[in-house]
């Protein structure tokens, strides 16, 4: 799919890998929609890059049925392109030292990863079907977010890694559902990025997380899985399958 003239849909897309989509996809001239928690940080983006704007609570279906919505009246037309971003990346032990369990906090990864993204993948997918086809019979693709955990989770990411790896699970039956009208269903899986979270931690952290990274030895750009998602939106013959791009890492124990 040409990227130039489509709309393009991103949640989470007001920081790190979100933002940087968003900024990626408006210099390759795509109309993009920014759906965000923040609603505040999502329009200072939207408006470097002339974008659209709709704080949204990818938890709550009704609140992401609006944010498709509004951004289909503000562009005239549904979004080709969808990029699910948000998420969280809480990390508690089952049981905890202290003998405390951390259910609650599995509950609010799941709902706001999981969940989230299969709320904007629902009323995405609702919305393209009525999309004329292209002429390779396309009509869309999604793209969503798991993560290297999803294989190779740590200590402590028994609720992320859960979350990450539902998300890669239901890429092909997504796909194959989604095969009759010609919309597409990705999945990427980033190893350890340059994210705000990252961004927090002391250098001396940082260092012994890159370590076990083989090629390049350094954390993932933003940019870097912007690339990734314009690259799958332009080959249309990747389809219901997770790229994990990750340098090659592979996540040690704790």
């Amino acid at each position: 799919m040409n990227i130039d003239g489509q709309v393009a849909l991103i949640s989470g897309g007001g920081s790190g890998l979100g933002e940087a989509t968003a900024r990626h996809l408006a210099e390759l001239g795509a109309d993009v929609a920014i759906l965000d928690i923040d609603g505040e940080r999502a329009a200072q983006v939207a408006s470097d890059i002339g974008g659209y704007a709709q704080q949204c609570d990818v938890t709550d279906a009704e609140s992401v049925a609006c944010g498709v919505t509004s951004a289909m009246a503000r562009f005239g037309q549904a979004p080709r392109i969808v990029v699910s971003c948000a998420g969280i990346a809480l990390a508690a032990r089952i049981v905890g030292r202290e003998g405390k369990v951390s259910i609650v906090l599995f509950q609010k990864v799941i709902e706001v990863n999981l969940f989230g993204t299969y709320n904007l993948m629902s009323y995405a997918a609702q919305a393209m079907t009525d999309l004329p086809a292209l002429d390779n019979g396309e009509r869309g693709v999604i793209i969503n977010t798991a993560s290297a955990a999803y294989e190779d989770g740590q200590v402590g990411q028994a609720a992320y890694a859960a979350s990450k790896g539902a998300i890669a699970s239901m890429c092909l039956p997504a796909a194959r559902e989604f095969a009759q009208h010609g919309i597409r269903v990705m999945g990427i899986a980033p190893g350890l990025f340059e994210t705000p979270m990252m961004e927090s931690l002391p250098d001396e952290t940082v260092a012994k997380i890159t370590e076990n990274i083989p090629f390049p030895h350094r954390l993932g750009k933003p940019s870097e899985y912007a690339h990734l998602t314009a690259d799958i939106v332009r080959n249309s013959y990747l389809n219901g399958t997770v790229i994990r791009l990750d340098g090659a890492v592979r996540l040690p124990p704790r």
